[in-house]
């Protein structure tokens, strides 16, 4: 049987890396652009030029901020072709022309999730040939730390047109900022026993992956020290580090990144390649491409995948948007699998055995992730039951029973017309049964989907990091409504209107710092900010205590303040937030596992039964 081993070749020279670094050894670059490499004219830059000897690229600069910028800089060769569901490929020479990064490139197709919010499938900048990253880079910059963000979308959507100029700018422009992109949906995540022989599973991993290889080659052209790299990332982008930090059983070390930050980290259930979900998946892709027809298969002289290879690019996408939409609410058809060399392990299990790469840890979750993610008409516990069958079938009737023993249901708060608030969550009610955008049933519900998928695997990666040398820091996002990705504005600008300046500026120095300190700890001035009638009182961000185990602190970033203003947000209810003027820091130091009545005790639940979820 042929089990094409070759995808391991390309970034095996990342396990080379990670030995030869334990063993005091130096190897310069990962073997996959060596040769690239070589190809190199001159000292590799000269001024807002740069050889990265298989291609020349020009950059702009921008006197107002000091960055200059590299957009659109190639990575990899196009997926195309024969090369489509293959492992990442070094970029073909070009050396015909200096190349203008002044612009993006190709963001990847995308596909949806089955919620039915709406997604441009037809974007005119969308291409499979997609693997682009763009750099800012301080003017004289030199061995700065470097952060790559990896970004969200559910693996089915989103691009790496993040800009980092404010974020780096609030950190007097301290360290170099990259952002990449990976293969979506069915081009990126197509999984099943043909795939695995004939190509690989997990691609827009192994793009990521390659990324990253990409950074250790070359960024000290752009001023970067790929010794000091940070990957981080939000909802899928977080998912992707968290897998990032598990690859290869955890055995790398820190050839690739010493630090990680995942902001809600995106936690699916993750099936082993060739198991029946995904290879549903994939037979039902091939039918809505065309790839199995309705008279006997045996008629074509083509396996399903060399048929699959040959189709163009639009009869793909619109069979990934197909399989992904007609899926349960709130799921998407196509996600990273357990592959057993790249992927080994459920994240779950291999966490609590802390196998990880990299040294230090920076996980957050948004008070209200779940409510986006679930249909919002359940209103009794009938409703709340189907809806468990549903999204855990794999659960019997006892591992539900005991699921509501972990959420109980408050008298006081199941009548779906009360009155919605947000939670202390050290005391009174708890997220259990109340929010801003939900109560009774509906909560329950949407509590249940935040921890299992985005809020628990936050805890489990910061437990993670806790021996060995390694440390972590954990924090919540609680600026009201707080619901799943309105965090990302706080530390990459624009600021939303009830982020108020003095919020940004610390949620972008929290994250500056530990890029470039390796510790989120924030000045007293900064974390009280300019409106406080004492910015130098003490401040629980200021002194940031690392996570344990027997001291599982995490650091509560919200604001007290404001002006109240009205803002729709899921189920058609409207919830208020707060605005300036008025608006101040308030930051605390708070229990995690006693957060939320128990939202430790319930993380630990997940994780037992990780095998039946699966994640």
């Amino acid at each position: 049987m042929n089990m094409n081993m070759n995808w391991f070749l390309p970034i095996i020279s990342a396990l080379l890396l990670a030995a030869a670094r334990v063993n005091g050894a130096t190897i310069p670059h990962p073997k996959p652009f060596e040769e690239l490499l070589n190809k190199r004219q001159s000292s590799g830059a000269t001024g807002l030029q740069v050889d990265l000897g298989y291609q020349v690229y020009q950059g702009v600069a921008n006197s107002t901020t000091g960055l200059n910028t590299f957009k659109g800089i190639r990575f990899a060769s196009p997926p195309t072709g024969s090369l489509r569901w293959q492992a990442p490929q070094p970029p073909i020479m070009n050396r015909s022309a200096v190349a203008q990064a002044n612009t993006y490139q190709s963001s990847c197709p995308q596909s949806p999730d089955s919620s039915g919010k709406p997604i441009n499938t037809t974007l005119d900048f969308a291409s499979e040939d997609c693997l682009f990253l763009n750099v800012y880079a301080p003017a004289n910059a030199s061995n700065l730390p470097v952060l790559v963000w990896i970004h969200g979308g559910d693996y089915g959507a989103g691009n790496g047109r993040e800009d980092l100029t404010a974020i780096i700018k609030a950190n007097n422009n301290s360290f170099v900022g990259v952002a990449i992109q990976y293969r979506l949906g069915a081009f990126g995540f197509l999984s099943s026993d043909e795939v695995y022989r004939n190509a690989v599973v997990n691609a827009g991993l192994l793009d990521q992956h390659f990324a990253l290889q990409w950074v250790q080659a070359y960024i000290s052209m752009f001023g970067g020290n790929a010794s000091q790299v940070t990957i981080s990332g939000e909802s899928a982008g977080g998912g992707s580090v968290m897998l990032q930090d598990v690859v290869f059983g955890g055995s790398i070390g820190t050839s690739l990144f010493v630090n990680t930050i995942a902001a809600s980290p995106y936690l699916p259930m993750q099936y082993g390649y060739k198991d029946w979900i995904p290879s549903q998946s994939y037979y039902a892709f091939a039918i809505e491409a065309g790839c199995i027809p309705s008279t006997a298969y045996g008629s074509s002289s083509q396996t399903i995948f060399q048929c699959l290879v040959g189709k163009n690019t639009t009869d793909l996408q619109n069979a990934s948007f197909n399989v992904s939409a007609s899926g349960n609410y709130g799921t998407w058809g196509f996600l990273p699998v357990t592959d057993g060399i790249f992927v080994q392990d459920l994240p779950s299990q291999q966490l609590l055995r802390k196998k990880v790469n990299g040294q230090r840890m920076l996980a957050g979750n948004n008070v209200n992730e779940g409510s986006p993610f679930t249909p919002q008409n359940i209103t009794t516990e009938a409703e709340l039951l189907a809806w468990l069958t549903l999204t855990f079938p794999l659960f019997t009737n006892d591992d539900i029973a005991k699921v509501l023993l972990y959420y109980p249901s408050s008298n006081a708060s199941d009548n779906p017309t009360a009155v919605a608030y947000a939670t202390l969550g050290y005391s009174g009610a708890s997220a259990l049964n109340e929010s801003q955008v939900g109560t009774g049933q509906q909560q329950r519900a949407d509590n249940i989907y935040a921890e299992t998928t985005f809020v628990c695997p936050s805890y489990w990666m910061v437990e993670a990091y806790t021996d060995k040398g390694r440390s972590s820091y954990k924090y919540q996002y609680s600026v009201p409504v707080s619901t799943h990705g309105q965090d990302v504005t706080g530390y990459f600008g624009p600021a939303t209107p009830n982020q108020g300046p003095d919020f940004e500026l610390a949620f972008m120095t929290i994250w500056g710092n530990f890029i470039t300190k390796n510790n989120p700890s924030i000045s007293a001035a900064i974390a009280n900010g300019a409106s406080s009638n004492n910015t130098s009182a003490t401040n629980a961000a200021t002194n940031w205590p690392p996570f344990s185990i027997f001291a599982p602190y995490q650091i509560n970033l919200n604001e007290t303040g404001g002006v109240p203003f009205s803002v729709p947000s899921t189920g058609g209810r409207n919830v208020t937030e707060f605005m300036n003027p008025g608006l101040r820091n308030d930051f605390s130091l708070v229990n995690a596992y006693t957060w939320e009545a128990g939202r430790g005790y319930r993380c630990d639940f997940w994780r037992s039964v990780a095998t039946i979820v699966p994640e």
